[in-house]
């Protein structure tokens, strides 16, 4: 099968496309022919290998010392079951998924074999391929961060960063947990949450949110790039701040992409994809987000 392989840290020119071995499902394995993946911040961090000097050891040694172990990236695909495991009794050959692999990576290819017990699901059934990859990685970070806030019905909530592809989902996430929500992004995006549901907006490259006289119950930085000590001006007494950058990794639970699914057949959450690109033009697809100013998500076309 055609996969992309990660020779070594560096730029997207590390990035190969290669005929390597189709992989065969064990007991409990599934076998997905894969449709759509996706270009995420971490994928891209992951393949150069962006990290602070306090996590450079055990990054290396979970990651893998001059080069990734898990040579395939890429943590979030859709695609349909073309072969089970004799032991598989949640899906069934034909069945259309989508689902997230985390750090055992692997979606950069044709071809993924995922334990059942895995963050997979069927794939919505009003959503393309394209669509359900989109969906995951954003849907679930936001989920995770929205529990560790406890948010509730009538707060107001502001995102940082609200047209990546975490801000994307946890506007209209945030929306269905019936927040009021103010997104910051920059004024080319003003439309683009608005139609999400975003109740405000403000650019960040014009405005210091924190300044403003407006507090809020819960700050969200969905990029990283906000700091705690200005944020926490633009708190209430009891507010909460959360950020991506610094407070773990999201834990991933298959019942979020359940309810996932769940949202975007009932029509209250979709995926915002920036910009399409096929299996063999990844690296372009990294160049394009590490400049950091992609709207919601890239997918990658999987034939």
């Amino acid at each position: 099968m055609k996969a992309i392989v990660c020779t070594k840290y560096g730029s997207p020119e590390v990035l190969e496309l290669r005929e390597v071995e189709k992989p065969t499902p064990k007991d409990h394995e599934i076998r997905v022919k894969i449709h759509a993946t996706t270009v995420t911040s971490g994928d891209t961090r992951v393949r150069s290998f962006k990290s602070p000097i306090l996590f450079w050891i055990p990054m290396r040694l979970i990651l893998g010392i001059t080069k990734p172990r898990n040579k395939i990236l890429g943590v979030e695909f859709a695609g349909e079951i073309e072969a089970i495991g004799k032991h598989v009794k949640r899906f069934k050959i034909g069945d259309q998924v989508y689902a997230i692999s985390g750090m055992r990576f692997g979606a950069y290819a044709e071809y993924i074999c995922f334990t059942e017990a895995g963050n997979v699901t069927l794939k919505p059934t009003n959503a393309t391929y394209e669509e359900a990859a989109a969906l995951s990685f954003g849907g679930t970070t936001a989920l995770h961060f929205f529990r560790k806030a406890k948010i509730k019905p009538g707060q107001k909530v502001l995102i940082y960063g609200a047209s990546g592809a975490v801000g994307t989902s946890a506007v209209q996430i945030a929306k269905v947990m019936g927040t009021k929500v103010t997104a910051v992004c920059s004024s080319a995006n003003f439309e683009l949450v608005k139609s999400l549901g975003a109740d405000h907006v403000i650019d960040y490259r014009k405005e210091d949110f924190a300044q403003r006289e407006e507090r809020y119950d819960v700050i969200f930085d969905a990029v990283g790039k906000s700091s705690k000590a200005n944020c926490k001006k633009a708190l209430k007494p009891n507010g909460v701040f959360i950020t991506v950058d610094g407070q773990g990794i999201a834990k991933v639970l298959t019942e979020d992409l359940i309810y996932l699914k769940t949202l975007v057949e009932e029509g209250k959450i979709k995926s915002v994809i920036d910009r399409r690109y096929a299996l063999e033009q990844i690296p372009e697809a990294h160049r394009y987000v590490d400049k950091g100013h992609k709207k919601g998500n890239v997918v990658i076309t999987v034939r």
